[in-house]
């Protein structure tokens, strides 16, 4: 049985990843951070009295569900929003638009980054870019494998579909990512 802390260490260990993963998933960094607290609510909440060990598996697995809960959110919450859209729109003339959406903060100019971090961040966010664009099951593979470094058996338990599946969902996934990057000039 995991202990509190051994639990409050594992999230800490994996809120990062597991962020960065709802966040390729879902597109909204807000969303992306009520699906990763959801997730570890779940976790801590039913799965908390489990070994330490399978923790990694359990989280990978709530978290795919959490994820495909929010777009089964968004499907009902959309459908009701078009259908009710012409309704109660207030004056036509009404200026709508409010003033904290459209402010800009001024920060005040830090110390700039150097060159090689300049270009490790552009380098960072295309590939971050062209991962986005991967299709939803390759997008999971490549995560779980490469990102939370789960193994092929553990990968494929998480995602609920056969080993050769992951195999060739991670393969494609590397095949396009190597191809678009290529096509962008970068070598990895």
């Amino acid at each position: 049985m995991a202990t509190d802390q051994e639990l409050s260490a594992f999230l800490e260990e994996t809120e990062r990843r597991a962020f960065k993963q709802a966040l390729y998933a879902v597109r909204k960094e807000e969303s992306a951070l009520d699906v990763v607290q959801d997730a570890m609510m779940k976790l801590a909440s039913s799965y908390g009295d489990r070994p330490a060990a399978e923790l990694p598996l359990l989280f990978q697995r709530i978290l795919q569900n959490t994820i495909r809960d929010y777009f089964r959110r968004e499907k009902v919450r959309n459908f009701w929003v078009s259908l009710f859209s012409g309704f109660g729109r207030g004056d036509p003339g009404e200026d709508e638009t409010d003033l904290l959406d459209t402010y800009v903060a001024e920060d005040a100019p830090a110390a700039g980054p150097s060159a090689d971090q300049v270009e490790r961040e552009q380098v960072l966010a295309l590939i971050e870019a062209e991962v986005q664009k991967l299709p939803g099951r390759q997008r999971e593979a490549f995560l779980m494998r490469y990102w939370q470094e789960l193994d092929i058996a553990e990968t494929a338990a998480a995602m609920g579909c056969s080993e050769g599946s992951v195999k060739t969902h991670c393969s494609r996934a590397t095949h396009a990512l190597a191809r678009a990057l290529k096509a962008k000039g970068i070598s990895l």
